[in-house]
């Protein structure tokens, strides 16, 4: 399996302003937390460590994903 990197999200804008929503009243600490347990939650769901390792890549900016 490929790491996608097309857009996927029905109503990416919508799903923004739900995360944006969703860290309204929290510190920056707690909005970090909430983020890196989010990662981990969407990792496991995920469960491909190729893919994981990929995005991983991407998000560090080690690789040209264009």
């Amino acid at each position: 399996m490929n790491l996608n990197l097309q857009p996927n999200i029905p109503d990416p804008d919508g799903f923004y302003q739900e995360l944006i929503d969703s860290q309204r009243d929290m510190s920056d600490a707690e909005a970090q937390m909430m983020n890196c347990r989010l990662i981990l939650v969407l990792a496991n769901h995920i469960g491909d460590r190729e893919v994981l390792r990929a995005a991983l890549k991407v998000a560090g900016g080690r690789v040209d994903h264009a």
